[in-house]
C-alpha cells in the first residue's frame, strides 16, 4: 500500500512537488494540496510486521520458492515503481553484494539459496525490511511518513470529514482516508477450544491456542513426554521443526533415506488431523505451475461463454465439472508418457477419453460416466485416478492398532516424496497441477460476485477449498521425508482420520481417538492447536476489529444458502473494487478501503501473497491482485 501511494503521487507530481493531499493510515484527501502525509500504524516494525520478524527461528520457511513472492508489482499499466524489486532478483543482488546489515546467518542462507528453494521466513522479512528502506530512500518531493509502533484501536468519523483513529496508549491521529491492510488478527476460542484452556488450567495440563508458530514459547513443552498436536497443515510443520531440530535433533541422509538421530529432547509428538494424514507436498518444478499441463477445458474462454450468455455460473455445477476433466486429462496423458505399459492400445485411449471429456451439450452425469467407462476399459485397474481419495489417503481404510496406522502414514509420504521427486513425469503430481493451474483462473472467476452465493458457500468453501489446499498447498517434499524419518525413530506417531479430543476427568488427561484405529486413545498433558488463528471478522479478537462492528462502521457479508437462509461470511461487506466496507446500514464510507485478508468473503485466495512473474509459463491476472487492489486505493486515496 506504502509502495503503491509513493509510486502514483510520484507519476503525477512533476518533479514530486504538486498535486494530490494528506493521507493517514496509509491514506490521503479529496481535495488537491502539494503534500502527502502517511501515517503507518502497526505494533510489529515495518516492513516485515508481524509474520516476518527477522530475528525468529530459520527452521521456519516460507511455503513458497525463491522464484515467487514480490512486494512489486510487474504491470506496465500501473505506475512504475519507484524502488524495490522481487524477493528472487533481491536474493540474486545479496549474493553478489550484500547489505551490510545482513547477519552471518543471512549471508549463510542467501550462499546456497536456489530459485527453487525455499526460503526462510527470517530471510523474507529481510527482503520486506531492505525494500520499505529503499522505498524511505526515494520519497518524493512533498511526502513524509511517520511509523507509529503500536495498535489502532479505534477509527470513528468527524463531523468535518475526517477520521479519527486512535492509538494504544491514548493518542489519536486525524486521517482524511485510512486503509485498512489488518492481515492476521487473533481471534477468539471456539467453544470447544475454551473448554480445553478451562481443562488445562483445571487439571494443571498445558494447551497452546492458534497462534502463530513464531510467537509460540516451544520451550514450555516438556521433554521425553507426550504431546497431542491437533491440525497437519502448514503450521503442523512449524511445530515438528522447533520439538526436534529445534531441540538438537539431527536428520542425516543414510544413502537411501533419511534418518533422524534424536537429541533426547524431543517429546513424543502425536499428530492429528481430520485426514489423518499431513497436506502433499509440492512436485520439484522448474516453475510455480507444471509447463506440461496446460487447460484445456476451464479456460478463460469457457468463462467468457458464461458472461456472453449472461449467466453466473454454480460452482459445482458449471466451473467444477470444467477443472475436473483438465484434471483427469492432465493424469492419463502423464500416465502415457511416464508409464505406456498401464494403458492397453495408447493411441485408441487418448482419442475416446478427449471424445469422453469434451464439453458437448449432454449432462454432467453423462460424461462422468462414459469418461469412466473409456478408463476402465484401458487402464489397469491400479493405476486408475480417484481425484477425491488424493486428499483422504487412508480413507475406507481402518486400523487394529496405531503401530499399523504409523506404518502405513510412514508409506504415504514415502510415496509422496517420491511422486513429488519426479516432478512433471508424475501423473498424480499432474493432475494436481491441473488443479493448481485451475485454482489460479478461479480466483479471478468467483471474485466479486463470479459464482452464486449458494455455490460459494456450499461448493468453493464448502468442500473444493480444503480439498485443493490439501493437495497443491503443501510443504516442501523434504518435509515429507523429514516427517516419515521422525516416524520410524519413534519421535511421531499418529492419531488417526476423524479425531475426536476430549479430556479423561480421572487420571487427567487429555485425549484423541480415531474411529478407524482400534487402540486405546492417546494421551498427553500437552495439546498443541497446529492452527493460525480463524480469519473471520465475527470472532476477531481486534480491539479495532470489535470497535468497527459495534460502531456499525463494518459489517460481515451475508450470502444466501441453497435453502434461503442467510450465512454469516469471513470477510467484510464491501462495494466494488477498490474496496471500500459497507456499514451497518448500508451506506458505504468512501474514504475508508480494505486491503488483504478481510476481502476473504469478496475474493478468494488473492489476499495472502503476490506472485512474480515467471520467466515461462502462464501469467494469471490472479498472481497479483493484491498488488492491483493497493494500486486502486492508492489512486482513490490520492484522488485519481
Amino acid at each position: 500500500m506504502l509502495e503503491r501511494l509513493l509510486a502514483n503521487w510520484a507519476a503525477v507530481t512533476p518533479s514530486g512537488t504538486a498535486s494530490s493531499g494528506t493521507a493517514s493510515s496509509g491514506s490521503g484527501p479529496a481535495n488537491p494540496k502539494t503534500r502527502l502525509h502517511i501515517d503507518v500504524i502497526d505494533p510489529y516494525p515495518a516492513g516485515p510486521g508481524h509474520v516476518w520478524q527477522p530475528g525468529q527461528s530459520r527452521l521456519y520457511l516460507m511455503n513458497t520458492q525463491s522464484f515467487y513472492p514480490t512486494l512489486i508489482p510487474e504491470d506496465p499499466r500501473l505506475a512504475a515503481p519507484l524502488a524495490g524489486t522481487t524477493f528472487d532478483r533481491w536474493r540474486t543482488r545479496q549474493q553478489h553484494d550484500p547489505l551490510p546489515v545482513l547477519t552471518d546467518d543471512e549471508r549463510a542462507e542467501l550462499a546456497v539459496l536456489e530459485p527453487g528453494d525455499f526460503p526462510s521466513r527470517p530471510l523474507y522479512g529481510r527482503y520486506l525490511r531492505s525494500t520499505l528502506e529503499d522505498l524511505l530512500a526515494v520519497l518524493p518531493n512533498g511526502v513524509t511518513v511517520d511509523f507509529h509502533e503500536t495498535s489502532a484501536t479505534a477509527v470513528r468519523p468527524s463531523p468535518d470529514g475526517t477520521f479519527d483513529v486512535e492509538l494504544a496508549g491514548s493518542a489519536t491521529l486525524t486521517a482524511d482516508s485510512v486503509v485498512f491492510a489488518l492481515g492476521h488478527l487473533d481471534s477468539r476460542l471456539s467453544p470447544e477450544q475454551r473448554q480445553l484452556q478451562a481443562a488445562a488450567t483445571q487439571f494443571g495440563l498445558r494447551y497452546f491456542p492458534p497462534a502463530i508458530p513464531a510467537d509460540v514459547d516451544w520451550t514450555a513443552v516438556p521433554a521425553q513426554e507426550p504431546v497431542l498436536v491437533r491440525g497437519m497443515g502448514l503450521n503442523f510443520f512449524d511445530v515438528m521443526g522447533q520439538l526436534t531440530e529445534g531441540r538438537g535433533g539431527k536428520f542425516v541422509d543414510a544413502g537411501d533415506r533419511l534418518e533422524y538421530r534424536p537429541s533426547g529432547q524431543e517429546p513424543l509428538i502425536i499428530a492429528a488431523s481430520r485426514r489423518g494424514t499431513p497436506y502433499r507436498s509440492k512436485a520439484t518444478l522448474e516453475g510455480y505451475y507444471p509447463a506440461s499441463v496446460k487447460l484445456r477445458y476451464f479456460t478463460e474462454a469457457a468463462l467468457r461463454r458464461f458472461t456472453s450468455a449472461g449467466i453466473v455460473p454454480a460452482f459445482d455445477h458449471d466451473l467444477w465439472p470444467l477443472l475436473h476433466r483438465d484434471a483427469l486429462w492432465a493424469y492419463y496423458s502423464t500416465l502415457m508418457r511416464a508409464e505406456p505399459g498401464a494403458v492397453r492400445d495408447p493411441g485408441k485411449f487418448l482419442k475416446e477419453l478427449d471424445e469422453a471429456l469434451h464439453p458437448h451439450a449432454h449432462t454432467t452425469a453423462n460424461w462422468e460416466e462414459t469418461a469412466k467407462a473409456t478408463i476402465e476399459a484401458h487402464v489397469r485397474p491400479d493405476s486408475r485416478l480417484d481425484l477425491l481419495r488424493l486428499a483422504a489417503p487412508l480413507s475406507g481404510r481402518s486400523f487394529n492398532t496405531r503401530a499399523e496406522l504409523d506404518a502405513a502414514v510412514v508409506d504415504y509420504l514415502l510415496d509422496d516424496a517420491r511422486r513429488s521427486a519426479l516432478g512433471e513425469d508424475d501423473p498424480v503430481k499432474m493432475a494436481i497441477g491441473a488443479l493448481h493451474h485451475g485454482r489460479a483462473l478461479l480466483k479471478t472467476a468467483v471474485a466479486d460476485g463470479g459464482i452464486t452465493d449458494e455455490s460459494w458457500v456450499a461448493g468453493l468453501r464448502g468442500w473444493f477449498e480444503s480439498f485443493v489446499e490439501g493437495l497443491a498447498s503443501g510443504p516442501p517434499a523434504l518435509r515429507a521425508e523429514q516427517l516419515a524419518a521422525l516416524a520410524r525413530a519413534g519421535v511421531v506417531s499418529f492419531v488417526g482420520p476423524d479425531p475426536k479430543f476430549g479430556l479423561d476427568r480421572k487420571s487427567g488427561f487429555f485425549t484423541a481417538a480415531s474411529p478407524w484405529v482400534d487402540d486405546a486413545p492417546a494421551k498427553a498433558r500437552t495439546l498443541v492447536e497446529a492452527l493460525a488463528p480463524a480469519n473471520r471478522v465475527t470472532i476477531s479478537a481486534s480491539p479495532l476489529m470489535e470497535q468497527l462492528l459495534a460502531d456499525g462502521l463494518v459489517r460481515p457479508r451475508m450470502m444466501m444458502s441453497v435453502e434461503g437462509t442467510p450465512v454469516q461470511s469471513s470477510g467484510l461487506d464491501v462495494s466494488p473494487h477498490p474496496y471500500r466496507p459497507v456499514a451497518a446500514n448500508g451506506v458505504t464510507a468512501e474514504r475508508l478501503f480494505v486491503l488483504g485478508l478481510q476481502l476473504s468473503a469478496t475474493q478468494w485466495g488473492t489476499a495472502i501473497a503476490a506472485e512474480a512473474v515467471q520467466k515461462a509459463g502462464p501469467v494469471y491476472a490472479s498472481g497479483q491482485r493484491t498488488l492491483r487492489d493497493a494500486d486502486e486505493i492508492a489512486r482513490a486515496v490520492l484522488g485519481l
